[in-house]
């Protein structure tokens, strides 16, 4: 892990960008965005590697000290990653292994047992799957269905917290289901966290090496070989989408609508509010050109506002006060979010949900608005 700096640190990156030349500054921003990216994703990679460090020490002397303390990291772990996914949506490194990293919802019954079916999943079933290894977990991923999820954060947190079936809090797994003798197949439960939460972070590595500066034909050098216009559509694409389509729509409006728990982004461990936070912050990045690392470094350059206020600087402002207006909406979501669904619709968390998904409508409308601005070929 990097040692703490100051949060007041900041690296500046292309400030040397001509005010008087559109392509050069275009290309500021494309290089600047692939530092962010960069930066992001082994800050994600980093915490994930917590993560499976405070996993390992659990799993060696479980307790219910030591399973708050994975539980801690896996929380921790999500706060980087969230903001990673404003660089989704447009065929980048990470739509390629997505799906072992993030899927979600989950039908958790493949993994483990649920109540009713005590006998459930992977982990109750030496007869089918005698080993449980890293490779089958990943071979068993979405196979048959999209929500049939075996790897990734939300298997790793059903894991941890187990099925939440409390209306004032999450799942209240025991550390006695990884004790032997003290619960049914718990070395197999030991064998399945162990290589989920590596898996985990071997794909993630995946990411950063194809984001990583200096390597001739990985992403990163494609993306910046581009012409400017084609990259900055796929910037501009992958806030959109995250912001419209995916939060705005599958996050928000379909628990909305549903009100099922089931539904929600980080169901077993009421961290879902989170995700949506880090989500828009991670939104607001892109546009702004900055990002602040887990050791407080902060790192600031050209955005895509600078590139928008070129064209039409009264779109550029508006499109920075609706992304700041999401990012305080979010912030006020009222944990847990799976409670805040429900009841009428004048509930003061219904009410609080309904405003954070009219606030991403709106920046979405806003983003493919300034699309258009900058002239560039949008499909979202």
């Amino acid at each position: 892990m990097r040692g703490l700096l100051p949060a007041a640190c900041v690296l500046l990156l292309t400030v040397q960008a001509n005010p008087a030349d559109p392509t050069a500054l275009k290309r500021s921003v494309v290089a600047d965005y692939s530092t962010l990216v960069y930066a992001s994703y082994e800050d994600a990679v980093d915490q994930a590697r917590s993560l499976a460090d405070c996993v390992d020490g659990f799993l060696a002397a479980p307790s219910e000290d030591s399973l708050n303390h994975a539980r801690q990291a896996w929380i921790e772990a999500r706060v980087p990653y969230a903001q990673t996914e404003a660089y989704r949506f447009y065929d980048g490194p990470i739509d390629a292994v997505d799906g072992l990293i993030n899927s979600w919802p989950i039908d958790e019954n493949l993994i483990d047992y649920v109540e009713g079916e005590p006998a459930a999943g992977v982990i109750n079933h030496p007869d089918r799957y005698p080993h449980i290894t890293a490779d089958l977990i990943a071979s068993l991923n979405e196979k048959g269905g999209e929500k049939n999820i075996t790897a990734g954060f939300h298997a790793i947190e059903f894991l941890l917290w187990g099925q939440d079936l409390n209306d004032d809090g999450p799942g209240r797994r025991s550390f006695r289901d990884y004790v032997d003798g003290q619960a049914p197949n718990a070395g197999r439960r030991r064998d399945y966290l162990r290589a989920a939460v590596h898996l985990l972070v071997d794909d993630l590595r995946i990411v950063v090496k194809e984001w990583a500066p200096d390597q001739p034909g990985n992403y990163r050098a494609r993306f910046l070989a581009m012409p400017p216009d084609e990259a900055l559509t796929a910037i501009v694409k992958g806030v959109g989408i995250l912001s419209g389509s995916e939060l705005a729509g599958e996050r928000l409006t379909v628990p909305y609508e549903t009100k099922e728990q089931e539904d929600e982004h980080s169901c077993f461990s009421d961290n879902t509010h989170r995700d949506l936070l880090y989500d828009a912050v991670g939104i607001q990045n892109v546009y702004l050109g900055r990002y602040v690392r887990a050791n407080g470094e902060r790192i600031e350059g050209h955005g895509l506002r600078e590139v928008l206020a070129r064209v039409n600087p009264a779109l550029a402002a508006k499109l920075a006060d609706q992304m700041e207006a999401s990012v305080a909406a979010a912030r006020a979501l009222p944990p847990p979010f799976d409670r805040a669904i429900q009841g009428v619709d004048a509930a003061p968390g219904r009410v609080a949900v309904k405003k954070l998904i009219n606030a991403l409508r709106a920046q979405a409308d806003t983003i493919a608005e300034a699309g258009v601005a900058l002239g560039l070929k949008l499909n979202f």
